[in-house]
C-alpha cells in the first residue's frame, strides 16, 4: 500500500478539501483506496458523510489503543472507498501518547495490518505535533497543499525542516511528492506572486495543476459528500481529477496501475 500523507502546520490552506477529493479520484480509478481522518476535528469524517453516530472506532483507538485497523474501517458511500474516521477524542491523544514507548510508530505499525487497500491518503491536523509526527512516520511520502497567500509560504520552510528531521530520525524513505497550490485567484495578483515565488524556489516540485477557489468546493462538504461526487463538473472537481492524474505520474513505475 501506498500511503500518502496530506500535511502543513497552516490552517485553512485546503488539506481537508484535498485529501477527501484525492482520495475519491483514486478510487474513481480503480484504486482500493484508505481515507485515515488524524484531525480531531473530524472534517473528513464529516465531509465523506459519515455522521457521529456512526464513529464508534475511530483513529484514536488505532493509535491508543491499537484496535486492528479492520476494526476501526467504514466503507463510505463511494465504491472502492474506505475511512478511519476521527472523534473528538483524538484532541487527547497527543497527551495520552507522550509517555508511550514507540508512540511515533502507532500508525505505522497499525497501517501493516491492512486489508488489501492500494493507497492511503491521511488528512493531518494544522500542526506539528504527535499526530503528524505519526502520519509522516508511517508515510511513503508527502504531499502539501499551499495556499496562495503570503502567510503560507513562512509556514512551508518549517515543514521542509520538520520533514527532514524525520528522515534522519524516523523515517529515511520519507519524501515530498509534490505542493499542490490551493485556493488560486487569477483575479489576484498577489496570488500569482506567491505561486511564481513557490515554484521559483521548489521548481517540479509544485504540482503544475492548480486548484481554484471554488464555490462549489466549499458547498460539497455540508452536503456530507466530496465535490467530484457533488458537482463532478466544477472547476474543482476537474482540477482534482487533473491532480490526481498528475499525482499517479510521479509515482513509481511499478506504482502506476491500479
Amino acid at each position: 500500500m501506498l500511503t500518502i500523507a496530506i500535511a502543513n502546520q497552516k490552517g485553512g490552506v485546503g488539506k481537508t478539501t484535498t485529501a477527501i477529493n484525492m482520495a475519491t479520484a483514486m478510487a474513481a480509478t480503480g484504486w482500493r483506496t484508505l481515507l485515515i481522518d488524524l484531525d480531531p476535528q473530524g472534517n473528513a469524517s464529516t465531509g465523506m458523510g459519515i455522521s457521529s453516530d456512526a464513529r464508534e472506532v475511530s483513529s484514536y483507538d488505532l493509535l491508543v489503543d491499537e484496535v486492528p485497523l479492520g476494526e476501526a474501517t467504514l466503507e463510505t458511500d463511494i465504491p472502492r472507498l474506505d475511512i478511519v474516521p476521527a472523534t473528538v477524542d483524538l484532541s487527547g491523544a497527543e497527551i495520552e501518547l507522550v509517555s508511550v514507548d514507540g508512540r511515533t510508530d502507532r500508525l505505522r505499525n497499525a497501517l501493516a495490518d491492512h486489508d488489501g487497500h492500494e493507497i492511503c491518503f491521511i488528512d493531518c491536523p494544522p500542526s506539528l505535533g504527535l499526530l503528524t509526527l505519526n502520519a509522516l512516520c508511517a508515510a511513503d511520502t508527502l504531499l502539501v497543499p499551499l495556499q496562495c497567500e503570503f502567510f503560507a509560504l513562512e509556514g512551508l520552510s518549517q515543514l521542509l525542516q520538520t520533514v527532514e528531521r524525520i528522515q534522519q530520525r524516523f523515517n529515511p524513505k520519507l519524501d515530498i511528492i509534490g505542493v499542490a497550490l490551493t485556493m488560486y485567484d487569477r483575479r489576484n495578483r498577489l496570488t500569482d506572486q506567491v505561486a511564481d515565488d513557490v515554484r521559483d524556489c521548489l521548481g517540479k516540485l509544485v504540482f503544475d495543476t492548480v486548484i481554484p477557489r471554488n464555490v462549489r468546493l466549499s458547498e460539497a462538504p455540508s452536503h456530507g459528500m466530496p465535490a467530484l461526487i457533488y458537482d463532478n463538473n466544477c472547476v474543482g472537481s476537474r482540477a482534482y481529477m487533473a491532480l490526481a492524474r498528475e499525482l499517479i505520474g510521479r509515482f513509481p513505475p511499478t506504482r502506476q496501475a491500479a
